[in-house]
């Protein structure tokens, strides 16, 4: 009897260590692309320091004397620090009610914006109502016109209304801004309706369903608006030079812009009116960097269907 035997294939080769360590070796970048990357970040380095000097230099001049900000005006480092120009402005001007006026304004209008702007975006999105394409259409409209053109009228319907000279005058007319009703309406239209018929079926009305469904979905755009509310409003100048006339409600805009044209004393002020903007600049920078992060991404707080 003859026995097959089975043929057995010949095992594979064994990897000798040099090839399995060329193997797990991570690829190097190519000497192009090194280059690449290095000329991408000295150009973006570059660009970061000529957008942060000016401000370096606001600063740096507003420890200066003003022999000092005059002869040296772009120097980083005062050759004698002082802190006179901000005892100036908190001791021997109206800077403080100036600061007060601007928060009071800035708090009311921000909250005001957030709230109305939110309604009316839910409105535009959600409500079915005769003649809402013709709003839509007047709201994008109102968005292409230059703020420069209504001053005038503005001014007349303020003054008509008896509200010249006082804080209603200054809040009133910016609770509502038709770029953040738009903002509201698109993110609103990016949450599925589905969400809100269950609450609809429990009994909800639309308010309800606004208020404790949809609105805190649309937090991503919340902050979006507070940001730009808020840097809106505490940057606003041209409606308070038409509202207001009564020295007790300048705000710091007012205020600073006076500065500039030479209040308190003679000479450059160069100090002075840069502890101002520098001070100025505080408020909304600590906002802006603490809700960076946060600003509007329309992925987040929306379910998908």
């Amino acid at each position: 009897m003859t026995t097959t035997t089975p043929a057995v294939s010949p095992a594979a080769p064994a990897a000798s260590p040099a090839t399995a360590a060329r193997t797990q070796r991570p690829r190097r970048r190519s000497t192009g692309t090194v280059v690449a990357t290095s000329i991408t970040y000295a150009i973006l380095v570059v660009l970061a320091i000529v957008y942060i000097m000016p401000f370096l230099i606001q600063v740096a001049t507003s420890f200066k004397t003003d022999a000092d900000a005059t002869a040296n005006p772009v120097s980083l480092i005062p050759q004698v620090w002082t802190t006179a120009a901000y005892t100036k402005l908190f001791v021997n001007s109206d800077f403080p009610i100036w600061f007060m006026n601007s928060a009071i304004v800035t708090v009311f209008v921000t909250l005001g914006r957030v709230f109305f702007n939110s309604l009316a975006g839910y409105a535009l999105a959600r409500l079915h109502f005769r003649g809402r394409g013709i709003v839509f259409a007047a709201l994008v409209a109102v968005m292409s016109v230059p703020m420069v053109v209504l001053l005038i009228p503005k001014f007349l319907v303020i003054n008509q209304l008896g509200m010249y000279d006082s804080y209603t005058g200054m809040i009133l007319p910016l609770l509502t801004d038709a770029a953040g009703v738009f903002i509201m309406k698109g993110f609103f239209e990016s949450i599925p309706a589905s969400v809100e018929e269950q609450a609809r079926i429990d009994g909800a009305g639309t308010f309800r369903v606004f208020w404790s469904i949809v609105l805190p979905m649309a937090r991503p755009a919340l902050i979006t608006i507070i940001i730009l509310s808020f840097q809106g409003s505490w940057n606003e100048l041209a409606h308070f030079i038409v509202s207001t006339q009564d020295p007790a409600l300048t705000t710091l805009t007012k205020g600073v812009a006076g500065l500039a044209s030479g209040q308190l004393s003679q000479g450059s002020q160069y100090p002075l009116k840069l502890a101002a903007a520098a001070i100025m600049t505080i408020p909304v920078a600590v906002l802006f960097f603490i809700f960076q992060r946060r600003i509007m991404n329309s992925s987040e707080g929306a379910v998908k269907e």
